[in-house]
């Protein structure tokens, strides 16, 4: 039987420069998703980078209990948490970033106006989902095999 290049047994038996792609992704989105989360979370304590406030729907604001700035607050401490687990257990953390995304959509697209940033966010929601297929990939587990650089 010959593999193709699409066919999901090709992993382990395609030229060393696939795994060592595989694993560079791996680096890249790791990297990314765990310094992006907890940058934005600390910045939800200093709002250096925008008033984070004008990004949560009214609706959500009635769920939860007190003002929107102190619900900026929590939400600052679990980006920082998200990052953290990516950081330990990419696997786990990747998943979480990922319904993390979904949650800030469905808050973005009933606030009306942020279409842009939603769409945006969905993009970052498939690169968080795809951190966590990498990270149980035996290519990304492992490090790079001898040979490959």
């Amino acid at each position: 039987m010959s593999h193709t290049p699409t066919s999901p047994t090709t992993l382990h038996s395609t030229p060393a420069g696939t795994n060592a792609g595989a694993r560079q992704a791996f680096v890249l989105l790791r990297t990314v998703f765990t310094v992006a989360p907890i940058a934005f979370g600390l910045d939800k304590f200093a709002n250096l980078l925008t008033d984070w406030e004008r990004y949560f729907a009214p609706w959500i604001d009635d769920l939860v209990p007190g003002t929107a700035h102190q619900a900026m607050l929590a939400v600052g401490v679990v980006e920082i948490l998200a990052g953290i687990v990516v950081a330990i257990r990419p696997a786990i953390g990747g998943y979480v970033v990922a319904a993390w995304l979904l949650g800030i959509i469905v808050d973005l697209v009933t606030l009306g106006g942020y279409l842009d940033i939603a769409l945006r966010d969905f993009g970052l929601a498939v690169a968080a989902l795809a951190l966590a297929r990498l990270a149980t990939a035996p290519v990304t587990r492992r490090g790079p095999t001898p040979g490959t650089s």
